[in-house]
């Protein structure tokens, strides 16, 4: 009798919660033998763009790359906030700590700045006795470099500008687009100006915020990729077919291929499409359409980052491209798609993604000039704390600079010139420095 009111109940409250489970608020009933026939929905797990993010395969090299270019990026943003300042070569570290939420440091910046010796001198005032910190002259002599190097580049730039123009939608890109990957690109700071202004028989500004291309020059109609289809179909006797629309493909070490990927990747890479140069294509009804629009908005990515100094590009400043270039997809899960073209590092607070094919080891397969320079400084930022030649040579110099204001202190002098020469005694030490000793950092990089 028990049995059967408990069941009758039982099909009662199943009944009702199969009918309108919404307004019910009775306890979820737990498994057992009396509910064995109720269905449960087990929800498919999400593919997005976020978890293949997270569950693709790291490459190590590029991300301590990444890693490490940061820091390099926070010293130039310090070293452009001390170069600002007219007051004179030197900051205290006092109001150097207020730049810490500017430049984006998660430690003190007096931690920092004792991290990099070979970067910061920190020296004692010889007036006022406070802790006061300047840049080292091995590290300004790479900067001032990398700035001539930069102006000697002149036309290549109008050259990679003239480019970015003839992939866009109408012969027309942003400003603010350019701005952001000015780096990126090797532009001066007032490439507005030096180059844009300048040359304005090849460009327009038609805005404020808007360039337009004057004139399409037919020696660019070739992309960078092709440089690579020749030399595959030369010197592996590939058909036409195989070479003609294919992109160089490298997987990050550990990369697994789904079964079935393989056959998908060679469809894909025999694909035909409209080149970047080559004018825009209209999207077509169907899944074949679809796919030749997403492979020609591959190759103009491939493009741009081809023409980029270091091969890498904030996701978020690339973004800024899609409507000039008429990409009207969504650029991280398209990149995501093709690892073995690009590969996105999370290191650090933005998203960066890096030509897979353009480095070997952590380093550039073909260097210039640019990035020659800018290695030479991240090497010298990742030399740390090691007691090198120079760095002894430097604490001689100020133990016999204290030892002098001593003296004079003690004479009770009271002229200020004698400072002059103390402060000029770092700058000596600075740039008569042994530059043999930045390419011991390289060993961080496996011997690149």
């Amino acid at each position: 009798m028990n049995l059967s009111r408990i069941s009758k109940h039982h099909c009662i409250l199943q009944i009702r919660i199969h009918t309108n489970p919404q307004e019910t608020n009775f306890p979820k009933i737990p498994f057992g033998p009396f509910n064995l026939f109720i269905q449960r929905r087990w929800k498919k797990p999400a593919n997005t763009a976020q978890t293949r993010l997270e569950s693709r395969t790291i490459d190590s090299k590029l991300n301590r790359l990444t890693t490490h270019l940061k820091k390099l990026k926070t010293i130039l943003k310090i070293y452009e906030l001390m170069s600002n300042r007219k007051r004179g070569p030197f900051v205290s570290l006092q109001l150097m700590s207020r730049w810490r939420n500017i430049v984006g440091l998660n430690v003190g910046m007096g931690e920092f700045v004792h991290k990099h010796p070979h970067v910061f001198d920190v020296f004692t005032h010889p007036i006022r006795r406070n802790l006061c910190c300047r840049i080292s002259g091995k590290f300004k002599s790479l900067v001032s470099e990398e700035e001539g190097l930069v102006k000697d580049c002149e036309l290549e730039c109008v050259k990679r500008v003239k480019r970015l123009l003839m992939m866009s939608k109408n012969g027309r890109l942003h400003v603010h687009a350019l701005r952001l990957i000015r780096r990126e690109l090797g532009l001066p700071e007032d490439f507005r100006e030096s180059v844009l202004g300048k040359y304005k028989e090849n460009f327009r500004l038609v805005d404020l915020e808007i360039v337009e291309l004057i004139d399409k020059d037919g020696n660019f109609g070739l992309a960078e990729v092709e440089k690579w289809r020749e030399k595959e179909y030369r010197e592996k006797w590939l058909s036409e077919l195989e070479t003609k629309f294919a992109f160089p493909i490298n997987f990050p070490t550990g990369f697994k291929i789904e079964r079935g990927g393989r056959e998908k990747l060679k469809n894909w890479q025999m694909l035909p499409y409209s080149k970047p140069y080559e004018g825009n294509e209209v999207v077509q009804v169907g899944t074949c359409g679809k796919k030749r629009y997403e492979k020609r908005a591959v190759a103009m990515i491939h493009e741009l980052l081809s023409l980029t100094v270091e091969k890498m590009v904030e996701v978020e400043r690339l973004a800024h491209f899609r409507k000039d270039f008429g990409m009207e997809v969504n650029v991280r899960e398209l990149l995501l798609e093709h690892p073995g073209i690009f590969y996105i590092s999370t290191k650090g607070s933005t998203h960066t993604v890096i030509l897979s094919e353009a480095y070997s080891k952590g380093c550039l397969i073909e260097p210039n000039p640019i990035y020659v320079v800018r290695r030479k400084m991240l090497d010298l930022v990742l030399l740390g704390c090691r007691n090198t030649r120079e760095l002894q040579a430097a604490e001689e110099i100020k133990n016999g600079s204290n030892s002098l204001i001593r003296k004079v202190c003690a004479g009770n002098t009271s002229v200020g010139e004698w400072v002059v020469p103390i402060l000029e005694s770092f700058d000596n030490v600075n740039d008569h420095d042994d530059t043999g000793e930045i390419s011991d950092a390289s060993v961080e990089f496996n011997g690149c």
